[in-house]
C-alpha cells in the first residue's frame, strides 16, 4: 500500500537544518532542488533516467549519471553509463560515457572523476568465488567490480579490480545470486587520497591504499544487511546506512550506524520505534549535516527525513512521483539525497530561503 501522504509531511522550524534538498527520482529524467517547505525551486533535465543519483559540485554545477543501453548482461543495480556535468542553467559542460558504470561516482579534489563499474570476471578468478545461491551464475559468467579514475579528457589514470582481492576469503552472502561478485555501491576519496568502498554482496567496507591497490583496512559484518553509503565523518567516525536485509534480526529493519572504525565501538545509531517502521532493503543513504542532525534517505519508500542526535524527526518529505521500473512495478525510489545550505559553495546565494 502506498503512503497516504506525499510531499512535505514534517517541518519543525528551529530544529530542522535550513537549506535545499537535492534528489533524483530513479525513473524520471530530472533532478530537483527543494526548499524547506518541500517546494521545487530549481531543477535540471537529464539526458536519461538517473543511474543512481546526482550531486552538486562546489562550483554549483550538477554532476549526474544517467542510464544507457548496453553494459552488463543483467538489469538493475543502479546502472548508469553516461556522466554529464551541467551548469546551473542546464548546459552540459563535460560528459563521459562508460556503459558498465554503476552506482557511485565522485569528483575528486584534483578535478578527476572516480566511479564504480562492472566487467566480466576472469574465469580463473571466478572459479575461486565461494558462497551465494548455487547455480545462479550468469550465462556469460560472473560479473566483477572495478573502479576507474578518469581525467577531464576522459583518460583512465588509475584503476582497481575486485578480482585482485583474495576472492576465496570473501564469500558471497548465502542468499545472494552468484552473478555478481562484491557489488560496489559506494566509492569515495579520503583526506589522504585513499579510497573507501562498500561491497554489498559480501557485507564488507574497506579502504584501498591508492598507491598499492591493497586494503589498508577492512571490516565485514553480515548484520549490516548489504549496507550502502559508507563514509567517514569530520569527527573521524564511520557512518553508513545498514539496510538490514538477510541478517539474523527477528524482524527486518534498517538503521543508521556511526562507529569508531578502528575499535568497532558504536557511537550513535538511529532505528525507528517500532524498528520495522524504518526499512529499505536496498539503495538508500544518510548525510551528517553541519548542525549535527542527520539527513536520511529511505530509498524504497522515496522518504527523505532529518533527525536530531536525540532521534527526533524534524523534517520529512516523501517523493510523490511514481514511475514504472524494469521489474514492472510503479515506484517512487530515491537512491540518495543531499542538503545544501543557502551560503554553501554549491548554492552560493543562487537561491534564497
Amino acid at each position: 500500500m502506498r503512503p497516504r501522504h506525499f510531499g512535505l509531511t514534517v517541518h519543525e522550524r528551529g530544529k530542522a537544518t535550513p537549506g535545499f534538498t537535492l534528489y533524483s527520482p530513479l525513473w524520471r529524467p530530472v533532478t530537483y532542488l527543494l526548499d524547506m517547505d518541500g517546494k521545487i525551486v530549481h531543477q535540471w533535465k537529464l539526458a536519461g533516467n538517473p543511474g543512481g543519483y546526482a550531486r552538486l559540485l562546489p562550483n554549483g554545477n550538477l554532476l549526474a549519471a544517467t542510464s544507457t543501453e548496453g553494459g552488463p548482461p543483467f538489469k538493475g543495480g543502479a546502472g548508469g553509463g553516461q556522466f554529464q556535468e551541467l551548469d546551473w542553467d542546464g548546459t552540459v559542460v563535460w560528459e563521459y560515457r562508460d556503459d558498465w558504470q554503476h552506482h557511485d561516482f565522485r569528483r575528486l579534489r584534483n578535478g578527476n572523476t572516480l566511479y564504480a563499474a562492472w566487467e566480466m570476471m576472469p574465469a580463473e578468478r571466478a572459479a575461486k568465488v565461494r558462497g551465494g545461491i548455487p547455480g545462479t551464475e550468469g550465462d556469460a559468467g560472473i560479473v566483477n567490480d572495478c573502479l576507474y579514475e578518469v581525467n577531464p579528457a576522459g583518460e583512465k589514470v588509475w584503476e582497481w579490480h575486485a578480482h585482485s582481492m583474495d576472492v576465496e576469503n570473501h564469500p558471497l552472502h548465502s542468499l545472494c545470486p552468484r552473478r555478481v561478485f562484491a557489488w560496489c555501491n559506494t566509492c569515495s576519496e579520503l583526506d589522504n587520497g585513499d579510497i573507501l568502498i562498500s561491497l554489498r554482496q559480501i557485507n564488507t567496507c574497506a579502504i584501498i591504499d591508492k598507491k598499492t591497490g591493497k586494503f589498508s583496512w577492512l571490516r565485514r559484518d553480515d548484520e549490516w544487511g548489504h549496507q550502502h553509503d559508507v563514509q567517514i565523518l569530520p569527527n573521524g567516525n564511520m557512518m553508513m546506512f545498514a539496510n538490514g536485509m538477510n541478517n539474523t534480526a527477528a524482524h527486518s529493519h534498517s538503521y543508521i550506524t556511526e562507529f569508531n572504525y578502528q575499535t568497532g565501538e558504536t557511537m550513535w545509531e538511529y532505528k525507528d520505534n517500532p524498528r520495522t517502521y524504518f526499512y529499505s532493503p536496498h539503495i538508500s543513504g544518510a548525510e551528517r549535516l553541519a548542525s549535527g542532525n542527520t539527513l536520511i534517505c529511505e530509498g524504497s519508500f522515496g522518504r527523505i527525513f532529518e533527525v536530531t542526535p536525540e532521534k527526533q524527526i524534524v523534517w520529512e518529505f516523501i517523493n510523490p512521483d511514481f514511475d514504472r521500473m524494469f521489474m514492472g512495478d510503479d515506484v517512487n525510489w530515491v537512491f540518495r539525497a543531499f542538503r545544501y545550505g543557502e551560503d554553501s559553495p554549491e548554492i552560493a546565494g543562487r537561491l534564497k530561503l
